[in-house]
Formats: structure tokens, C-alpha cells, sequence
């Protein structure tokens, strides 16, 4: 969807009740924050970690959300904003020894990323390239 939640940021894709922690994707949020297009789709690529593959698929649907809502070049974009927040915990129970029970916790996750023209003043995060 474009919008305009403030100055930087022109366009934005939302994943919501990810399977997966919060804490956890927010390592890879960590990891693409500030780059390209270009540089985030390689470090996600080749990251080992589980949710790295839920940040691809939002970071692909912001591209084309670009592309195809606002017409913007894909190419000369930077994630702007990478947010990840707690999702709705599913709970669930395992049965133990004598009767007991111990309680399991499924956590999701909400990821959104927001792309903006990389002239927009913004630095890539890119040291001496």
C-alpha cells in the first residue's frame, strides 16, 4: 500500500501473525535496516537464520508494492523502516509425568518494512563502497 506515514518513508508491506518470535526476527530486522534493495536481498539470501525467510517475503511485497502502486525504480530504494512486534501468543499445553502439565508457547510476530527513494538523504549503511 503507498502511504506517507512520514516524510522518508513512500511505501510499505506489512506480514502479520508470523510464526515465529518477535526477539528472533528482529536479529535479521537488525541486519537489513538501512541498506538497499539490492544489499538486504543478499544478506537475506544467505542469513541461516528462521525468520530470515519471513523478512524476504515482505521485503519482495514492499518491492512490488513499489513497482506496481507507485511506479517507483525498485532499484534505487532503501528499507527505511524495519519494525518487528509481538503478535498474539497461540498457547498450548504438553502432558507430563503424573498427571502435570507443562505449557508451551507458539509466538507470533508482525513484520513491516518501509522502502523510500535512497536520494532521499538517507545513507545506506554502506562504509567506503
Amino acid at each position: 500500500m503507498a502511504t506517507s506515514l512520514n516524510d522518508t518513508v513512500a511505501v510499505t508491506a506489512t506480514a502479520r501473525y508470523v510464526r515465529g518470535s518477535a526477539r528472533k526476527a528482529r536479529l535479521v530486522a537488525d541486519l537489513v535496516r538501512g541498506k538497499s534493495v539490492v544489499q538486504a536481498q543478499a544478506i537475506l539470501a544467505y542469513d541461516t537464520h528462521a525468520a530470515a525467510e519471513s523478512v524476504r517475503k515482505v521485503l519482495q511485497s514492499a518491492m512490488a508494492n513499489a513497482d506496481h502502486n507507485v511506479g517507483l525504480d525498485v532499484q534505487d530504494l532503501v528499507l527505511a523502516r524495519v519494525t518487528v512486534d509481538e503478535g498474539p501468543t497461540i498457547k498450548r499445553f504438553r502432558p507430563r509425568a503424573q498427571g502435570r502439565a507443562t505449557p508451551i508457547n507458539k509466538r507470533t510476530c508482525h513484520i513491516t518494512i518501509g522502502l523510500a527513494p535512497a536520494s532521499g538523504g538517507r545513507s545506506t549503511g554502506s562504509r567506503g563502497e
